[in-house]
């Protein structure tokens, strides 16, 4: 973190869920302790959190419940974008109200060939209801599944009209050309986060600010250390492995996935529930998954 504003590699954190489909606040609560000692910073309630299966409310009491719990909301970048402009401002609120560094922002993606003028509106309006100084907001730009994004004409204008609030952008396109389009506008320490670390190495070399990916989930301290040596001799055989850990992975549904291994690593079977409609990876998936992870000498030191 420099000045206010976020660097380095956050994580999706993966949401934990009771037999009974409540969240878990006791296994979240350690999950995050666990990723922020492998220097990893939490982005709760992104799209790997099942953040759009979590209500408002239950978002608002598990941010309670961790800075409760003594996780630091200071390497909090919490997914506050809702489709209801007034979820998003109470959610955005209470986020901020507790010290989180940053808000992780969709813009509202339901209606679905909104103008560039509509999703300004929109920010506008979340910025000057929320009313915080605090505030530091990152937009997130997903259109392979919000199909609503953020064109760089847009970002330029939000960055224009809020310099000290809108301060960066999650580019989960899975377009470089698109993310080496807003890295050369050159916004005023404007910090541009891949949301794969497929794209880690291309995006420090271009004067990028780190990632947010899935995979950070299971794999946070291999990713930190591409981060932290990107310009060392062995950077490319670095991002090689990282993606082939990442392609092992993402050869299954990336949520249930993601859950199994860390039920699979930590011994806790309950990490493989998920809510409806998802469904958990069956055990034939699950096991092929950890036998492919452990021929590739995979860890997850600590958990």
């Amino acid at each position: 973190m420099t000045d206010d504003r976020l660097s380095g590699v956050l994580s999706p954190v993966v949401t934990p869920f009771k037999d009974n489909l409540d969240p878990d606040p006791e296994r979240l609560i350690k999950q995050c302790q666990w990723l922020l000692s492998q220097n990893v910073g939490l982005a709760v309630f992104g799209t790997n959190s099942e953040a759009n299966s979590l209500s408002v409310d239950e978002k608002i009491l598990l941010l309670n419940q961790l800075a409760a719990g003594g996780v630091d909301t200071g390497r909090m970048m919490p997914g506050t974008g809702c489709c209801a402009l007034t979820d998003s401002v109470k959610l955005t609120a209470h986020a901020a109200k507790l010290g989180c560094a940053g808000t992780l922002m969709l813009p509202p993606f339901y209606y679905k060939g909104v103008s560039d003028e509509g999703i300004f509106a929109s920010f506008a309006e979340v910025i000057e209801r929320v009313g915080d100084e605090s505030l530091r907001i990152y937009l997130y730009h997903i259109p392979p599944i919000a199909q609503v994004g953020f064109s760089v004409d847009l970002i330029e204008r939000l960055v224009t009209r809020f310099p000290r609030t809108i301060v960066g952008i999650k580019d989960s396109s899975g377009d470089w050309d698109n993310t080496a389009s807003m890295l050369e506008r050159k916004w005023d320490d404007f910090r541009v986060f891949v949301g794969s670390e497929s794209f880690l190495l291309a995006n420090m070399r271009n004067g990028g600010a780190g990632c947010i990916s899935a995979t950070a989930n299971v794999n946070p301290a291999a990713i930190d250390r591409l981060f932290k040596s990107w310009q060392n001799d062995d950077a490319e055989q670095q991002q090689q492995a990282l993606d082939d850990i990442r392609n092992t992975v993402m050869a299954y549904p990336m949520i249930p996935a993601l859950k199994a291994t860390v039920a699979d690593f930590s011994g806790d079977g309950q990490w493989r529930t998920v809510r409806p409609p998802l469904l958990p990876l069956n055990e034939e998936k699950s096991v092929a998954l950890a036998k492919a992870l452990r021929g590739k000498n995979f860890a997850m030191p600590g958990l």
